[in-house]
């Protein structure tokens, strides 16, 4: 759609200048896009394999759990459990990937995750803790790269909106706007001249 400019020299020139900036812009957000898009390739990868370790430690731990369960009884499970011995806090920063603020999680841990005596409980029931206190850290690796995928995804298509309304609407309309200025400020030219020659006829006619 042309732009409802005046169609003169000096808006010519500026219309073209914004061209430039324009898709000088739009080359820079493409290329920011590929770069975004590319790194969120990489983490989805990674995620996947995070989450398919993590899940697979899950349920190596829950079946322990179960087996401890079943040779134990109820009460010396609850006994056994009730009180943690370990207290985790989690120091939230941050960090940038291609002007994007993505978390940093890094956990603290004190203490030990068993708080029990080994007299009367089940080997299983340590199996099942150590398998939980080993995926807590890979359990924050993979809540921080999923946050971070989510954080790419939405500025990807915060930028793919923009190239987008830059390649299939501002530029097209600049453009427009540029030839429709041309053509006009050409016919006006042709127009001068052809009304000038007409003064020059008229003026030899009279001498």
């Amino acid at each position: 759609m042309r732009l409802a400019v005046n169609a003169t020299r000096m808006q010519l020139l500026r219309l073209r200048k914004r061209l430039a900036i324009v898709r000088r812009g739009h080359k820079l957000l493409k290329d920011k896009q590929d770069a975004m898009m590319r790194q969120f390739m990489e983490l989805v990868k990674s995620v996947k394999g995070m989450r398919a370790r993590v899940e697979d430690q899950l349920q190596a731990a829950f079946q322990s759990f179960l087996l401890a369960r079943s040779t134990m009884p109820d009460q010396l499970v609850e006994e056994a459990i009730c009180m943690p011995g370990m207290r985790l806090s989690l120091k939230v920063g941050q960090r940038q990937i291609m002007n994007v603020r993505v978390p940093v999680l890094k956990p603290i841990v004190e203490g030990s995750i068993r708080c029990y005596g080994f007299v009367g409980t089940s080997g299983d029931l340590d199996i099942s803790l150590r398998f939980l206190g080993g995926v807590l850290e890979q359990s924050l690796k993979l809540a921080e790269a999923e946050k971070t995928m989510q954080l790419l995804a939405d500025d990807i298509e915060k930028t793919r909106r923009r190239v987008n309304a830059l390649e299939y609407t501002l530029i097209p309309d600049l453009i427009e706007t540029i030839r429709y200025i041309t053509m006009k400020l050409s016919e006006m030219e042709r127009s001068n001249l052809s009304r000038l020659m007409r003064i020059k006829n008229i003026i030899r006619a009279e001498e």
